[in-house]
């Protein structure tokens, strides 16, 4: 039973174009092709990024924090309730008897919603995490296509396919690539929940987000099998572009420096568009769709991979107008706070004193500092 899923699952004709068998990649002469046991060292690796990204959290994204003076709030813990806890967890509201008065039951909701909450250090860790991957694997991603012809030549991504050899270069830049993403659904758990758009924000509901992984692990994974490797780094290099931007804008958004990140989000808002919305569908979709026809009959393997293609164009299609939406609010003025905001809500809120005391008791607090008005801070 087993042996025949697994003979099905590898025959030819769901990855290859018709009169070509496995066989006809198989190393030989000096030319290495692309196997599926290639992508078996994925998995250590992403446990391998954990690691590093917990110590360049803790060694280098810390201090930075605190050179941008964003430090750790102290938070009011709600005390414990085993029946307030009950209706938290299970429907979010408050019930209607439970022993304690209106406003206390409102406190010790606020103050419990304050404990799932991130703290500020925590996304500026992860950004300052997912910044410096993604532009160094921007960088390295340039290296590896710029000298190459199919960069210039869409055609010659298809020229002689299947049996294109590849190169280390490739490989290490599919290995690390995969291997960051296997890392990022491992750790999504536990890293923090988008909710909001804003400029500063991921752009990505926890949902989307899944989905977003999910495809892109399933994408590249196939484009090795297939040795769509071509193709394949032409299309991370180009995702990889716009997402240090919005990563770098997150982090100026946490230190307070308002103006500069919005600055830079209007750049990764310009580069998403016009890489997402003009050059992935009407360059590399034209290219994956059109020209591999001009080749061979389309198969199973044509069919999978620009479904998935189709997949993160809708996402796109769908974070754009997110992106559009939130930018005519931003010029039109109307931007005041970020929607859907996971801003911590303070003791001050409810126009009681806050426990930090002094004369910040009756004002706003961010990153334990008096704020002056609504629009000094925006957080995810």
């Amino acid at each position: 039973m087993l042996q025949t899923l697994y003979d099905y699952f590898w025959w030819e004709r769901l990855w290859l174009p018709v009169n070509l068998t496995w066989a006809d990649l198989e190393d030989r002469d000096g030319r290495v092709y692309a196997k599926a046991s290639d992508l078996y060292i994925t998995l250590p690796l992403a446990l391998l990024f954990l690691i590093v990204r917990y110590f360049f959290e803790l060694y280098v994204a810390t201090p930075l924090a605190a050179l941008l003076n964003i430090k750790e709030k102290t938070r009011l813990r709600a005390p414990p309730n085993a029946t307030l806890e009950h209706f938290y967890l299970t429907s979010g509201k408050q019930p209607k008897q439970s022993g304690l008065s209106g406003r206390q039951v409102e406190r010790w909701f606020r103050r419990r919603r304050n404990q799932d909450r991130p703290s500020l250090l925590k996304k500026f860790r992860e950004a300052s995490w997912r910044f410096t991957f993604y532009l160094i694997a921007f960088i390295a991603g340039m290296a590896v296509i710029v000298d190459k012809p199919w960069f210039y030549d869409m055609k010659k991504v298809w020229e002689g396919y299947p049996i294109q050899s590849t190169i280390p270069s490739q490989y290490w830049y599919y290995m690390i690539e995969l291997s960051f993403y296997w890392s990022l659904l491992f750790s999504i758990a536990s890293d923090v929940k988008r909710k909001a758009l804003g400029p500063a924000s991921s752009l990505q509901d926890f949902k989307e987000q899944i989905i977003h992984h999910v495809a892109t692990i399933i994408l590249i994974s196939f484009s090795w099998f297939a040795n769509y490797i071509r193709a394949g780094t032409l299309i991370m290099a180009l995702h990889d572009s716009s997402d240090y931007l919005l990563e770098s804008a997150k982090m100026f958004n946490y230190a307070g420096w308002k103006n500069t990140c919005n600055n830079i989000f209007i750049v990764f808002a310009i580069v998403f568009i016009i890489t997402r919305l003009v050059i992935l569908p009407f360059w590399i979709l034209h290219c994956t769709l059109v020209y591999p026809l001009e080749l061979y009959p389309a198969f199973f393997g044509y069919y999978f991979f620009n479904s998935m293609m189709g997949v993160l164009q809708l996402l796109h299609i769908f974070w754009a107008y997110l992106i559009l939406r939130m930018a005519h609010k931003f010029i039109t003025g109307k931007l005041v706070e970020d929607e859907r905001s996971d801003r911590e809500e303070t003791e001050s809120s409810e126009g009681e004193e806050a426990a930090a005391g002094g004369g910040a008791k009756s004002r706003p607090l961010a990153n334990g500092h008096p704020i002056l008005n609504n629009n000094h801070r925006k957080n995810d």
